[in-house]
Formats: C-alpha cells, structure tokens, sequence
C-alpha cells in the first residue's frame, strides 16, 4: 500500500522518501512516479521552446499551436501509465513503466 503513495506528486513523494526509506518496493515505485513526472514536465517544456521558436516564423505559429496536440497525448499517455504504475504497485509487482521506466529506475534515490 505504501507503493501506491509513490505515484502522488510532492506528499506521496515525501511520505516514502522519508517513512519509507527501507521498502525496496517503495523506492523502486518513488523513482518510476518522479520519472513519470519528469517525462510529462519535459514534454511540456519541449513544446514550450519549439513553439516560441516557430512563433518567430510568420505564419506559423498555428504550426506550434498544432504541435500542442502531442503535449496532450503525452498527458493522455501518462495518465495510463500512472494507473498502470498504481496497479502495479498496489499488486506488489516491480515492473518498470514503459517508455521511460529504465530511465527513471537509475535516478539517484535511495
């Protein structure tokens, strides 16, 4: 159960890094949740820069307009992961989320 907090943003992070520090299946799932978080916070911000860049090109900013279409599918994406970590979790199985789970495995979080 306290797996499961892993994947709520900030409190549930703190909670397991702090309370939990000694679960090897808390740990594993705090690194998938912040990974999940950096994905969705980069893909945003990636977004972010091309379209400010495009925005400088005269007619075409409705191209980074429309580009904001993959910003949601990422969300869309990571919204399912999120429930498939969950599930993962409160079912006590150390599997890592696709896309970027082995990434977030290697975060420096003990």
């Amino acid at each position: 159960m306290n797996s499961v907090l892993a994947y709520i943003p900030v409190i549930g992070w703190l909670y397991v890094f702090f309370f939990q520090r000694n679960n090897p299946a808390a740990i594993f799932h705090l690194k998938q949740g912040i990974g999940l978080a950096l994905f969705l916070i980069a893909s945003l911000l990636l977004w972010a820069v091309v379209a400010w860049i495009i925005a400088w090109i005269p007619y075409a900013a409705v191209l980074g307009i429309t580009l904001f279409a993959i910003v949601m599918m990422a969300y869309i994406y990571g919204f399912v992961v999120w429930l498939m970590g969950m599930n993962n979790a409160l079912h006590n199985r150390l599997v890592k989320l696709p896309f970027f789970g082995e990434w977030a495995n290697r975060l420096p979080i003990q």
